[in-house]
């Protein structure tokens, strides 16, 4: 709805679908690799 109410050329517009499209399921992607690699860089020493 945002570009059709503001155009393709609104930096809003714009900022609402990239948000949306492409920065939310990278941040997911982010996260599910560093749970899975959490073993790599935990301290495994009871203190």
């Amino acid at each position: 709805t945002a570009i059709s109410l503001f155009g393709l050329q609104s930096g809003a517009a714009l900022a609402t679908v990239v948000g949306v499209l492409i920065e939310v399921p990278l941040m997911l992607a982010v996260v599910r690799v560093v749970n899975r690699t959490r073993g790599w860089y935990e301290n495994n020493t009871a203190r």
